[in-house]
C-alpha cells in the first residue's frame, strides 16, 4: 500500500481529542493534522517525536494533513493510522501473501453476527472464513507488541461472533497487523483490558485461529511482512 501522496516529515506537538494532532512542518508552520486512531497511542505520542503526515488538497476535508507514521530514533518507524491494516491485508490476501488464507474470493466488510461487519469473507475453499484485523502498535518491552492499547468493548464482540462462526461450522481466524518495524513477538495486554484477554482465550478454546504479521513501513509506503510468534 503506497500512500497516495508524498509524506512530509513533521514534530508532533500534541495530540488532543483522539483524532487531532498539532504538529510543526519541516519548514516551521504550525498546522493541525487528523490522527485516524481512536486508540491511546500509548508512547507514540509525545510532543517532541518525530513523524511523518500526509498532505491534502482536498477541499471537502477541513484537515491539510493526515498523521500517518511515527519515526523512531533507531530508524524504525510505526504506523498509526488504524484504516490502514485492513488494507494492507487485503493486498496481501490477494496476493495470496498469507498463509492458509489462499482464498479466490475476498469479500471486505461484510455483515455477519448482530449488527457487525466482518472485515473480510473469505469464499472458494471447503469452508468459508471470517476473519477480523487488529491494528497493533503498543509496545512496552522492547521487540514485544501488544494488543489492546486501551479496553475494546468492540474487539470483544467481534470475538464473541467470530467464536459463533466456529459454532456454525465455519472457520474464524483473527489476525494481528503489527504496523511497526521493531516486533518480534505479539501479546495480549491484559493488564490494559482483562476482559479482552479472557475473550480471547475463551475464543481460541472454541476453535477461533490467531495469526500475526509485521509490515515492512517506510515514508513510501507500508506492506505486509513476515509471520510473527503469538505468546497469548
Amino acid at each position: 500500500m503506497r500512500f497516495q501522496t508524498p509524506l512530509e516529515p513533521a514534530t508532533l506537538l500534541r495530540r488532543y481529542k483522539r483524532f487531532l494532532a498539532d504538529i510543526r512542518l519541516a519548514d516551521g508552520r504550525e498546522a493541525v493534522a487528523h490522527c485516524a486512531n481512536p486508540g491511546s497511542m500509548m508512547g507514540l505520542a509525545e510532543a517532541g517525536m518525530r513523524i511523518w503526515v500526509e498532505p491534502n488538497d482536498d477541499p471537502k476535508k477541513k484537515l491539510k494533513y493526515g498523521w500517518r507514521l511515527v519515526e523512531h530514533g533507531d530508524g524504525h518507524f510505526t504506523g498509526v493510522d488504524t484504516s490502514a491494516a485492513n488494507r494492507v491485508v487485503k493486498a496481501g490476501l490477494e496476493a495470496r501473501a498469507i498463509a492458509g488464507l489462499e482464498y479466490d474470493v475476498v469479500r471486505p466488510e461484510v455483515k455477519y453476527g448482530e449488527k457487525s461487519r466482518v472485515d473480510f469473507l473469505l469464499q472458494g475453499g471447503v469452508r468459508d472464513i471470517y476473519l477480523e484485523v487488529k491494528s497493533v502498535t503498543l509496545m512496552r518491552t522492547a521487540g514485544l507488541a501488544e494488543f489492546p492499547d486501551s479496553v475494546t468493548a468492540r474487539g470483544l464482540k467481534h470475538l464473541q461472533e467470530l467464536t459463533a462462526m466456529v459454532s456454525q461450522g465455519q472457520r474464524a481466524v483473527l489476525l494481528f497487523l503489527v504496523q511497526r518495524t521493531d516486533a518480534k513477538v505479539v501479546s495480549v495486554a491484559g493488564d490494559i483490558d482483562a476482559a479482552y484477554a479472557a475473550g480471547l482465550r475463551a475464543a481460541l478454546a472454541a476453535g477461533v485461529e490467531a495469526l500475526a504479521y509485521d509490515c515492512v513501513i517506510d515514508p513510501q509506503g507500508i506492506t505486509l511482512g513476515k509471520p510473527l510468534n503469538l505468546q497469548l
